[in-house]
């Protein structure tokens, strides 16, 4: 029996609906009633807090307004606010609303999280330390307070950060993430019920619920700052804050950034604007995928609150409690999939999927797949970014292809940044930015290339020598292939 709520969402007077983009209008009535069965499984103190919220709103309040004071409230559905905060696909005042979120105005009072600060560091640093008596942010799941000290001006900067988890946090995060795991099956007993394309969110939502269980332990957040450290050395654009002492486990004691968010960088000009956001998306997204690391970390919470363009012109890279890792593997079968769509090989496209997932996929829908996927390329799409990320995504679910954690939280983290970009500059994107990287990586490899094995991959580009002969070889035979499926099925369909 399909899982249905149990109640009405007239208390709450919030339409969701609404909100769902037009391209998904299907699902308006879907969300709605997922929202409800969210709300109605929290336990009835926090209804009450979220009921006294909404009361206090004007009676005009849009929904947009209602929705964002909502989610503000639940730490995952917080987060998932930050994540989708810039999908441009969602209508304009929704995503200004949604993107109050990366950056809140504290309200949780300092002196809620003081005891803690002051058992966890110990009296001497507290006393070395000129704390704050208001929040410098808050986020989905800690405060930030702000600090001085003169102690440390001769080896760590005087400014830094205190970051401590908020009040009852992991009691309301673990309540909330026992309730996605209902709300899964609910979601996925509704599609089938409503004739609705199959989301398969009791997978997806396991990987979400796993990785954000992650945001309380911010013992993680400090072995990730020290690894996020090191993986991005090599370059003085970046700056990654500095861990200081007195760092515990339930509290972390780090270096101030001062700057602002990446997306409120209007004072400059639109040239440096675009060099801003080519720095983005070259340090979050190309580095890691052009990377010789058999596993290139990445930052998996890429909002805009977490991106900060520095008072020394740098750019800052926030909040690492969240991150995950590429594995060389899975980098060099993505490799192979662009390589049959180059050359219209749908054959070697399904291999290298096949290659990638972690279940076993359905050879025939695979194909099919793959089939209509190549099909539209050269006719109606060059092979690009987007191509890829949209064959390796909603289209996977059709031929039932499971990828690791990893690469979809990667993916997700594409899709934030592309949205970051495109509201910092226009004139940049992902598109333009990756084939460039590529190149110029391709180009510093060459001479260990003359030396190399014909069959190894041991190179950023993560393709051998016979792999480029093959894609040179190929091309007569995929044009021909082209030019016989354009003259005899030219209204083929994706």
């Amino acid at each position: 029996m399909p899982i249905t709520p149990t109640f009405s969402s007239d208390w709450l007077e919030i339409d969701v609906s609404p909100l769902v983009p037009d391209e998904f209008a299907q699902f308006r009535p879907l969300v709605s009633d997922a929202v409800v069965f969210f709300v109605e499984r929290l336990s009835m103190p926090r209804i009450s807090e979220l009921v006294a919220e909404q009361c206090a709103l004007p009676a005009d309040a849009s929904a947009e307004e209602r929705l964002a004071v909502l989610i503000s409230r639940c730490p995952t559905l917080h987060k998932l606010g930050q994540v989708v905060a810039r999908d441009r696909r969602l209508a304009p005042t929704l995503r200004r609303r949604l993107q109050s979120l990366e950056s809140m105005e504290p309200v949780t009072p300092v002196a809620t999280v003081a005891e803690t600060i002051r058992r966890e560091i110990g009296a001497d640093c507290v006393r070395a330390l000129a704390i704050d008596s208001r929040a410098l942010a808050e986020a989905s799941v800690a405060l930030v307070i702000p600090f001085t000290s003169n102690e440390l001006k001769d080896k760590q900067p005087g400014h830094g950060v205190l970051k401590a988890l908020k009040p009852q946090i992991k009691e309301r995060l673990e309540e909330e993430l026992e309730i996605w795991s209902s709300l899964a099956v609910f979601i996925d007993e509704r599609c089938k019920q409503d004739g609705l394309p199959l989301l398969r969110c009791a997978e997806i939502f396991e990987t979400v619920r796993e990785l954000l269980a992650k945001e309380v332990r911010l013992d993680l957040e400090q072995a990730h700052l020290t690894e996020a450290a090191r993986f991005y050395a090599d370059t003085e654009r970046i700056q990654i804050p500095a861990l200081l002492p007195c760092s515990t486990p339930s509290v972390t004691v780090m270096e101030r950034v001062f700057g602002t968010k990446v997306t409120d960088a209007g004072h400059l000009s639109d040239k440096a604007r675009k060099e801003l956001a080519g720095l983005v998306l070259r340090e979050l997204v190309a580095r890691p995928i052009w990377s010789t690391e058999p596993w290139a970390m990445f930052h998996a919470d890429p909002h805009a609150g977490n991106l900060f363009y520095t008072e020394d012109d740098r750019l800052a890279i926030l909040d690492w409690s969240l991150v995950g890792h590429l594995d060389k593997t899975e980098r060099e079968q993505t490799a192979q999939v662009v390589l049959g769509a180059l050359n219209l090989d749908a054959n070697r496209v399904c291999r290298a999927i096949a290659a990638m997932a972690i279940s076993v996929p359905d050879e025939t829908a695979l194909r099919r797949v793959a089939d209509r996927a190549v099909g539209v390329l050269y006719r109606t799409e060059p092979p690009s970014l987007h191509w890829l990320l949209n064959l390796l995504g909603d289209a996977m679910l059709e031929a039932g292809v499971l990828f690791g954690e990893d690469l979809v939280l990667f993916r997700k983290s594409v899709l934030t940044l592309e949205g970051v970009a495109a509201d910092v500059s226009m004139g940049t994107s992902l598109g333009k930015v990756l084939p460039l990287s590529g190149g110029l990586a391709l180009l510093r490899e060459w001479a260990r290339r003359c030396v190399a094995s014909p069959i190894s991959r041991d190179f950023g580009t993560h393709v051998s020598n016979l792999d480029l002969l093959s894609l040179y070889f190929a091309a007569p035979s995929a044009a021909g292939r082209f030019v016989t499926d354009l003259l005899f099925r030219p209204t083929m369909k994706r």
